[in-house]
């Protein structure tokens, strides 16, 4: 490893064959394209309020679990435009597809929704800040990503809805956001490398999971009421 390499870019080298499958994910691909059956997203859109208020609760925790006090103003600067700027957007959406906020909240959370949030919240509050840090960045940095890589596809998608989406991750405001999400992980001092490449690891897992949970539109094998 080049000794000036940063934390970040080694753990997303580690993480670089889940990330591939990633891009190449069947929901990711027919989103990017323009053809992915409406339902589909309609089901993601409908999961992503559950992820969204775990996300908003984790950013908040690792606010409090910084280790120092410009690391907590980022921090919390972040979960507040999460909690903002994000769910204004989230509810314009949920308006085009039909839905209303109520639907959404309504909408019971899938079995890997469901552990996906409950790892992240559990990382960071019961890890250092750093574990909290490389746990939440793979689903940032790779929206990211999955955009750059499809970038071509995108200029060609004729589905306006899909389009508008998948644009927002290009923006200049959303590559600051991962830009600084990356630059308070690689200041984490004093945790063993294992530990956070465990971390960032297993969250890139579930950011898989968590397209297959929307393209195969999951739910719970045992039903909440007996029939």
């Amino acid at each position: 490893m080049v000794k000036d390499t940063k934390l970040s870019d080694r753990l997303r080298k580690d993480a670089d064959a889940v990330w591939k499958r990633i891009f190449e994910h069947p929901f990711v691909m027919e989103l990017y394209t323009g053809v992915l059956p409406l339902k589909k997203f309609r089901f993601y859109v409908l999961q992503d309020y559950n992820y969204l208020v775990t996300d908003i609760k984790n950013l908040a925790i690792l606010a409090s679990r910084a280790e120092s006090i410009e690391a907590m103003r980022e921090m919390f600067e972040i979960a507040h435009l999460e909690a903002t700027t994000e769910f204004e957007s989230y509810e314009r959406l949920l308006g085009e597809l039909g839905y209303t906020l109520e639907d959404a909240i309504k909408a019971e959370p899938t079995p890997t929704n469901t552990s996906y949030g409950a790892f992240l919240v559990a990382t960071s509050s019961l890890k250092t800040f750093g574990e909290g840090l490389a746990a939440t960045l793979p689903c940032l940095w790779s929206y990211l990503e999955i955009a750059e890589f499809h970038q071509a596809r995108l200029a060609e998608n004729k589905n306006n809805l899909y389009s508008r989406w998948a644009s927002v991750y290009l923006s200049d405001d959303y590559r600051q956001l991962v830009t600084k999400m990356k630059s308070l992980l690689d200041k984490a001092d004093g945790v063993e490398y294992g530990k956070l490449r465990e971390a960032f690891i297993t969250a890139s897992k579930y950011e898989y999971l968590y397209w297959s949970m929307a393209y195969e539109m999951e739910g719970w094998p045992i039903p909440a009421k007996q029939e």
